[in-house]
């Protein structure tokens, strides 16, 4: 039985895109995919982002991360949950899965 990569894990279809499930790292020197961690249904994509966490500037400055990753318009990247957490699902529109796995697959394979 195969098993699922780790990458895959952190995506899930939806009839409109796919939600992304991220843990944040806000207040980095730089703005970067920085791994996978935890497993299961908990495994999220682990993103140093160089925006402070006031005032809803580390999620503007996800928002614009994913965007630019995804080549998407940023009002195609939503924050579904975790305004205030540092674990947040993203709903990435018009994004379909096998996309965003191999778009994630190369970015962590340049790491």
């Amino acid at each position: 039985m195969p098993t699922e990569s780790p990458v895959s894990s952190v995506l899930r279809a939806t009839p409109t895109g796919v939600t992304l499930a991220v843990r944040a790292q806000p207040g980095a020197k730089k703005s970067a995919i920085v791994g996978i961690c935890g497993e299961g249904a908990t495994t999220q994509l682990k993103i140093a982002i160089q925006a402070p966490p006031v005032e809803g500037k580390a999620n503007a400055a996800l928002i614009a991360f994913l965007a630019d990753i995804f080549k998407l318009p940023r009002n195609k990247v939503e924050l579904v949950t975790g305004e205030l957490s540092r674990s947040k699902v993203f709903l990435l529109r018009g994004v379909d899965t096998k996309r965003a796995e191999l778009l994630l697959s190369r970015l962590l394979v340049d790491k």
